[in-house]
C-alpha cells in the first residue's frame, strides 16, 4: 500500500514537470511569433526588418471621399522653367485609391486580404519648348496606412530628342532602374538605402499633412527634377518646414526650393506649388521659378469616360 502511495507521488511529480515544460515551450513559441511580426519576407526570399511606425487609421470622412469609386482630378495652369526661359502649359494631378500587390508591386486585378490599399498619384505636365513638346508623367503608389515609404515610383519624360524612364521598387532596399537616350544615363540598375522620397510627400500630404517630415532631412528628389537636370538619383541634404497650409523643402546642394500650398481642411487638396532652381545651361542659365496654379477640381470615374462625348470634361477641367 505504501509502495502504491509512493508511485502516485512520483507520477504526480512527473505530470507537474511535463506541464511546466509544456508551458515554457508555449511561451517561447508565442514570443517567436511576436518577433516574426516585425519581419517582412520579400519575393526574393530576403527577410528584412520592417519599420515600426504608427499606422494611420482612416476616418469615415476619408473612406467616404476616397472610396466612392471615383478619382480626384485637378488641373493647373503651368508656368514651367526650361532652358532658361518660362514656358506655358498645363499640369494635372490625378489621385485615386487602388489595391496593390505587395510582391510584384502592380495593381491587383482581384480583391485579396494580402492586397495593400494605396493612394496613387499620377502627376502630368505638358508644355512646349520652341517647336517641340514635352510630356512628363510621374506615378507614386503610396500605402494608405501612411506608415511606410511608397511601394513604387515611376517617371517618364518624352520630347522629340527622345524619352527617359525611371522606376523605383521598395524591396529590402530601394531598387532603381533608369533608362535614357543620353549616354551617361543609359540602362542603369542600382540600389539605395531607404530614405524619404520627394515623390511620396505629395500623397502623404493628402492623407495627413501633419505627418509630413520637417527639420533637417535626407531626401531623394523627384524623378522629374533629377532626370530633367541630369542629376544623380541619390539622397540629398534638405530642410523642410510646415505651416498651416504651406509645406516647403530646400535643397542647398541643388540650389532648389519646392513650396506646396494646400487646403488645411480635409481633403487637403493642393492649391498651387512653386519650384525655384537654376534653369538653362552656360551663359543662359538663370534662377527661375516654375509655378502651377489650380484651375479646376472634379471627382470622376475617368476610366469610364472614354467616348467622344466625354471630351467635354476636358473643357470642364480647362484643358482645351
Amino acid at each position: 500500500m505504501e509502495i502504491l502511495k509512493k508511485l502516485k507521488t512520483v507520477i504526480k511529480a512527473e505530470i507537474r514537470f511535463w506541464l511546466l515544460v509544456g508551458l515554457v515551450l508555449l511561451i517561447a513559441s508565442c514570443q517567436n511569433k511576436s518577433a516574426s511580426n516585425g519581419l517582412v519576407v520579400h519575393s526574393n526570399s530576403e527577410i528584412v526588418e520592417q519599420e515600426v511606425i504608427v499606422k494611420h487609421e482612416t476616418s469615415s470622412e476619408f473612406k467616404k471621399y476616397w472610396y466612392a469609386g471615383e478619382a480626384e482630378i485637378s488641373s493647373y495652369k503651368l508656368e514651367q522653367a526650361r532652358y532658361g526661359e518660362m514656358r506655358e502649359g498645363t499640369a494635372v494631378l490625378i489621385y485615386v485609391t487602388e489595391d496593390f500587390l505587395p510582391n510584384i508591386q502592380v495593381k491587383a486585378d482581384h480583391q485579396n486580404a494580402k492586397n495593400i490599399p494605396i493612394l496613387k498619384l499620377n502627376a502630368t505636365k505638358k508644355f512646349n519648348t520652341g517647336v517641340y513638346p514635352y510630356s512628363i508623367m510621374q506615378s507614386t503608389f503610396y500605402p494608405v496606412s501612411n506608415n511606410n515609404h511608397a511601394i513604387k515610383v515611376s517617371s517618364s519624360i518624352q520630347e522629340w530628342c527622345g524619352h527617359v524612364y525611371a522606376q523605383l521598387n521598395n524591396k529590402a532596399q530601394f531598387e532603381i532602374m533608369s533608362y535614357s537616350y543620353f549616354e551617361g544615363e543609359a540602362d542603369q540598375n542600382f540600389k539605395l538605402d531607404k530614405a524619404i522620397l520627394e515623390n511620396e510627400l505629395w500623397t502623404k500630404l493628402r492623407i495627413n499633412p501633419n505627418s509630413l517630415p520637417t527639420g533637417n532631412l535626407k531626401i531623394i528628389p523627384s524623378f522629374e527634377f533629377t532626370r530633367l537636370k541630369h542629376k544623380t538619383i541619390k539622397v540629398y541634404e534638405a530642410s523642410a518646414t510646415l505651416t498651416e497650409n504651406i509645406y516647403s523643402i530646400n535643397y542647398p546642394e541643388l540650389n532648389r526650393t519646392l513650396t506646396i500650398s494646400f487646403n488645411p481642411e480635409f481633403p487637403f487638396d493642393i492649391l498651387s506649388w512653386e519650384e525655384t532652381f537654376k534653369s538653362g545651361f552656360g551663359s543662359n542659365a538663370k534662377v527661375l521659378t516654375t509655378k502651377a496654379t489650380r484651375l479646376k477640381t472634379i471627382k470622376s470615374p475617368y476610366w469610364q469616360k472614354n467616348s467622344n462625348k466625354d471630351e467635354i470634361l476636358r473643357q470642364t477641367l480647362k484643358l482645351d
